[in-house]
C-alpha cells in the first residue's frame, strides 16, 4: 500500500460503481473491498489518504471499460456530521487498513 508519510491524513469518501460486465463487476468489487470500511451493494465508505486514493483510482481504471461502466468517488466534507439509520454503524477511520 502506498504511504503518504509518518502521519497519514485520511478523508471519508463514498465510492460507487455501475459496471456492465459480470467479470469486471466482480473484479471491481474485490478492489473496493480492499479499501472499504463499510457500505452495501455497489456503494462503499472508504477512508483514504491521498496515496490510497491515487492507488484505488489506478486499480479501478485498469478494470473498468469507460464506454460501458461508471465509477464515482466522492469526498465527503469533513466538517459535516454523518448520520446512520437503523442498525447501521457510524463510519470510523480504522487504526490500520489491510489491502490484499
Amino acid at each position: 500500500m502506498a504511504q503518504d508519510g509518518p502521519m497519514q491524513q485520511r478523508q471519508l469518501f463514498l465510492a460507487a460503481y455501475d459496471i456492465a460486465s459480470p467479470r469486471r463487476l466482480r473484479r471491481a468489487l474485490y478492489i473496493l473491498r480492499d479499501y472499504a470500511t463499510g457500505g452495501q451493494k455497489s456503494v462503499f465508505e472508504c477512508f483514504l489518504s491521498k496515496a490510497e486514493r491515487r492507488e484505488l483510482l489506478a486499480r479501478v481504471d485498469a478494470v473498468i471499460d469507460p464506454e460501458d461502466d461508471r465509477f464515482f468517488l466522492l469526498r465527503l466534507d469533513p466538517r459535516a456530521k454523518t448520520g446512520v439509520l437503523g442498525i447501521a454503524i457510524q463510519p470510523a477511520d480504522p487504526a490500520w487498513l489491510y489491502v490484499g
